[in-house]
């Protein structure tokens, strides 16, 4: 009998010695169309669900989702990899679901985390009915261009050194494109513009790009147009100047920061405004010929201090067709457009709200006015329709728009329906930083930029830093 237990024992012993072992390096699935058919249902369809093994490998896997729990049959072997499939029916609601593997005596478990010896919900897969992004961006080549400092292809554009002061100091123009930025360059200009775009077509599609991301292009008197100060013309030292208005607009003192302006009338002159939009309207229509698409960047949570909503710097005071700024009157009908401290003061308030406390970026008071509500929503459609037919928005600090969560949420939502309204295959991109699963379920955004899985890590590979 021992001799016997010892033989089966070591009969045991070397089948396990033969039996390979377990990898889980070649456990996989994602939410793509490889591991997820449809990878984006609607309401009522059938999914085949897959996940990947190494050949021989394991002995079962199972598709857990709520209450049910699924043996998956193997559906193909290719290139030493077994992948196995189960089919589901997708309802109304979220349906979340993970992966259980079955090694021997070993259980572990696949979801979003990757593989783990302990399940949590938190990180399970999950597919929102009806979810449908643009299939154009999916893996798509993009190319971000900063374009004051892409390339000068209409130097009769260009600002020029003491055209205005921002920040307190003058414009400058930067005539050695290879010199070191100054600490504020934000104030130099390299003259780069929509035409430096339009001559360089060619090579960007060369180089295999096949979406262009641009930063703000709309009036601003910054290179960065992080301010905007008009959401519905393109800057024309970025388009076109048709009209030279040489004599200027002399408000306040130089030395005084608060109010000292000197503008030219190149970018609040209608003819050049419209000029601008035409040669955008050119350029799109370009990109969209050599079968490109192009996004835009929107900074709707704070405008500029020089906005023709607020007008601090009293750009458009006398302006004719501008009413009076929200800064210049109390009377302004931009007066609710910003959150001003104290609304009763005499003969007004002229303290508001900025973005991180910051003056000259007023942050947008959506809450205290329906109308500038609905005014970015148009603004949103105004854009992707013609004649523009931009192919989308990145959204500049989005998770910071309104005053609360629960705004904020709504107004993606309506953010959305307006521009899909409008183009139904305009990607919303937003710009977002830690977990972004509460804008992503089907009804706000569609992606995000993936600062923590891009930068974060490279950060720390050139500085050694966490």
């Amino acid at each position: 009998m021992e001799h016997e237990k010892a033989d089966i024992k070591k009969r045991m012993q070397y089948i396990l010695n033969m039996r390979p072992v377990f990898n889980k390096e070649a456990l996989f699935s994602d939410g793509t169309e490889y591991y997820r058919i449809p990878a984006e249902p609607k309401a009522g369809d059938t999914v085949t669900i897959k996940f990947r093994t190494q050949r021989n490998n394991v002995d079962s896997v199972y598709l857990v989702s709520q209450e049910q729990r699924v043996q998956m049959e193997i559906c193909g072997t290719e290139n030493g990899f077994d992948y196995y499939s189960a089919q589901v029916t997708i309802g109304e609601d979220i349906f979340r679901y993970y992966f259980e593997i079955q090694y021997g005596w070993v259980t572990c478990y696949y979801n979003n985390q990757g593989v783990c010896m302990k399940h949590e919900g938190r990180m399970d897969f999950e597919i929102y009915p009806g979810f449908d992004t643009p299939k154009w961006a999916k893996g798509a080549v993009m190319y971000q261009i900063y374009v004051d400092r892409f390339l000068n292809g209409d130097p009769t554009n260009d600002v020029v050194t003491g055209e205005y002061h921002y920040i307190g100091d003058k414009s400058v123009q930067v005539e050695q494109w290879n010199k070191i930025p100054a600490v504020m360059g934000v104030r130099e200009f390299y003259g780069g513009d929509l035409q430096g775009i339009m001559n360089k077509l060619d090579y960007l599609q060369d180089l295999g790009v096949e979406v262009i991301y641009l930063n703000p292009i709309f009036v601003s008197p910054s290179n960065h147009k992080y301010d905007c100060q008009d959401y519905d013309y393109v800057d024309p030292h970025y388009g076109r100047i048709v009209e030279d208005c040489n004599e200027g607009i002399l408000l306040g003192d130089d030395d005084d920061n608060s109010h000292a302006w000197k503008y030219i009338k190149r970018v609040t002159d209608k003819k050049n405004l419209e000029a601008s939009n035409e040669l955008f309207a050119k350029l799109t229509a370009e990109i969209h010929r050599r079968g490109m698409k192009i996004i835009l960047d929107g900074v709707f949570n704070h405008c500029g201090s020089f906005n023709k909503w607020m007008d601090r710097e009293r750009i458009y005071e006398n302006q004719e067709g501008y009413p009076k700024g929200a800064y210049v009157s109390a009377d302004s009908p931009y007066r609710n457009f910003f959150s001003f401290n104290d609304p009763n003061a005499w003969p007004y308030n002229t303290s508001y709200d900025g973005w991180w406390a910051h003056d000259t970026l007023p942050k947008l008071n959506y809450e205290g006015s329906r109308e500038l509500y609905d005014y970015i929503l148009r603004v949103g459609q105004k854009w992707v329709s013609a004649p523009y037919n931009v192919d989308g928005w990145r959204l500049d600090v989005a998770a910071d728009l309104g005053h609360s969560n629960d705004f904020n949420h709504q107004f993606w939502k309506d953010f959305r329906k307006a521009v899909k309204a409008a183009n139904p295959n305009a990607i919303i991109l937003a710009e977002h930083y830690g977990n972004p699963e509460g804008w992503l379920k089907g009804d706000e955004w569609d992606t995000v930029m993936n600062y923590d899985a891009f930068m974060e890590p490279l950060t720390w590979f050139l500085t050694g830093m966490e």
